[in-house]
């Protein structure tokens, strides 16, 4: 049963008579329609120019580097940020979940490389469960891009959610799935983390 409801949990949602189109690379891109001035000024405010290389596409189209969770309530210099490349730090969160304040503004931000073709239809799911129930869904699109010319990250911030509040709500550990897919259901990046909701930013 667990196994259905992940899979119905991170399903991308369909806009009706919507169907993607052929998948091109950024040369092929950058070629496309060159004498047309606005959509050349269009794809180079993607990074897709005349010139662009292909790349290698066997590997994935989408690389994400890092989460980090944002609120305007944190200390001035505290940071809580995962590079996704540390699976480590990610599964001691179980053991240590991150504190995070109750009753206040925050949100999830994170960076990633476009490596090849240009994205759309991509996705950020997060499934927030606590003692197996699910109690919140976040699911956004991150937008257009093109692989950048100097091959530099983008980032993507993500809608402020509001922390629960009260002794119940900071009695427990929160377990939270993130997953960055697309619309054809390929899975760009899939992992775990855990916090606890405190009184105080710890």
């Amino acid at each position: 049963m667990a196994d259905h409801e992940d899979h119905e949990d991170f399903k991308p949602s369909m806009t009706p008579g919507y169907k993607p189109g052929a998948q091109k690379t950024a040369a092929e891109l950058a070629n496309l329609d060159a004498e047309d001035e606005s959509l050349a000024r269009w794809k180079a405010s993607l990074g897709i120019v005349p010139g662009a290389s292909g790349g290698d596409t066997s590997g994935p189209k989408v690389t994400v580097l890092t989460l980090e969770l944002h609120s305007p309530t944190l200390p001035s210099g505290k940071k809580i940020s995962f590079e996704l490349s540390d699976t480590a730090r990610l599964a001691d969160t179980k053991k240590h979940p991150i504190a995070i304040k109750e009753d206040v503004g925050t949100f999830v931000c994170i960076t990633f490389k476009v490596n090849h073709s240009i994205i759309s239809g991509v996705r950020y799911i997060q499934v927030v469960k606590r003692a197996g129930v699910k109690v919140d869904k976040l699911e956004q699109m991150l937008g257009s891009y093109g692989p950048h010319p100097q091959g530099q990250a983008y980032s993507k911030d993500f809608d402020t959610d509001h922390s629960p509040s009260g002794m119940i709500a900071r009695s427990g550990t929160y377990n939270v799935k993130s997953r960055v897919v697309d619309d054809d259901g390929n899975v760009y990046a899939d992992f775990e983390w855990f916090f606890k909701l405190a009184k105080e930013w710890e």
